[in-house]
């Protein structure tokens, strides 16, 4: 793996939004053991959700963490975060740096292998501060993800790399909904930290 090399600065979106990709900002080093001491140190649950009706538990595991016990409610459940760990608070900085941008709390997803994944979606809640930079930090395999805009159906792949960092910000969540598609290709794991700011 080669540090630093796979960065494009430039809009991945030809309209209505802005999405960077930062590359590889760990070494591999870093990536082993952030990998090992956030699968030890972070509370991880599996997602309880209501869809279309149906109670639903998920196969991946979810951790929200925050500068302050935020709650943060998506498909009809509501999470209270946790104090920043060690380890987090030094990914936030990091993260801080290459974005310029500064974020309050981070949800976190282990996806045990490619048979789980997230369907299309937008983070666009009422609790997030609009249009404001969401970063999307992988730990673990390379996973292919997704763009679909919502109006005109037009589609942006891509595949984010082991210690790679995505910026999603301005007007991407109103029209553009992302994924993480399934496949049975990928047997080994991911952890994706997506920092977040929520209104205080």
């Amino acid at each position: 793996m080669k540090l630093f090399d796979t960065s494009i600065t430039k809009n991945l979106l030809p309209i209505d939004g802005e999405v960077y990709y930062h590359g590889v900002v760990l070494s591999e080093q870093e990536i082993l053991q952030y990998f090992e001491t956030l699968c030890t140190n972070i509370v991880w649950k599996q997602d309880k959700l209501i869809m279309f009706g149906k109670k639903i538990v998920t196969k991946r595991k979810v951790a929200w963490y925050g500068n302050r016990p935020y709650e943060y409610t998506y498909s009809n459940t509501t999470k209270k975060a946790l104090p920043w760990t060690a380890a987090l608070l030094k990914l936030k900085q990091l993260v801080e740096a290459k974005t310029s941008e500064t974020y309050n709390s981070c949800l976190l997803n282990l996806y045990h292998n490619g048979t789980e994944g997230m369907s299309w979606h937008s983070d666009d809640e009422d609790m997030l501060v609009k249009n404001a930079s969401i970063a999307s930090l992988s730990i673990g395999v390379d996973r292919k993800f997704a763009f679909k805009h919502k109006d005109l159906k037009e589609k942006v792949t891509l595949t984010l790399e082991n210690g790679s960092l995505l910026e999603m910000k301005g007007t991407t969540q109103k029209y553009w909904q992302h994924a993480l598609p399934k496949t049975k290709k990928v047997i080994s794991p991911r952890i994706n930290l997506t920092f977040r700011s929520i209104i205080d």
